[in-house]
């Protein structure tokens, strides 16, 4: 793939602008359609492009497979741990009102989903890596007569 200058300068801008728009997703999605899902798969997408352009091993030194496990760790523990600190606060599981109590403008409600879209985020999008890193990662068994 070295010889494929073109594709690996198209691949070089194009995944900051992936990137970025995976976040404009992921922090338009309080006030519209989006949120942690989509952004986690769109940011997903810009490590695949960015393994198949440049190696799937140039990809596993940029994230290596322990980062993605933490991701997929911190990220359900955003999650989760969003609900609980409800609970040691006295609300209900997931009664985001709790955060801010003294504001009239919901704003205990924004700052729990953003908690928890922040989570979601994380584990798609370390849950697609490590997927692609697996599936990629395979190799192929030769019979004897490849050999």
């Amino acid at each position: 793939m070295n010889q494929h200058l073109i594709l690996r300068v198209v691949a070089k801008i194009l995944i900051p602008l992936i990137a970025l728009f995976a976040f404009y997703v992921q922090f338009h999605g309080d006030y519209g359609p989006g949120g942690g899902f989509q952004a986690g798969v769109i940011l997903a997408a810009a490590v695949v492009l960015y393994a198949l352009i440049f190696g799937l091993q140039a990809a596993k030194d940029a994230i290596p497979p322990s980062w993605v496990r933490i991701g997929m760790t911190t990220g359900v523990l955003l999650y989760g741990g969003t609900g609980v600190a409800t609970w040691f606060l006295g609300a209900n599981f997931l009664d985001y009102t709790i955060f801010a109590p003294e504001s009239t403008h919901s704003a205990g409600q924004h700052y729990g989903i953003l908690a928890v879209e922040l989570g979601v985020l994380c584990t798609v999008a370390s849950v697609m890596v490590g997927i692609f890193y697996a599936f990629g990662s395979r190799q192929p068994e030769l019979s004897d007569e490849d050999w």
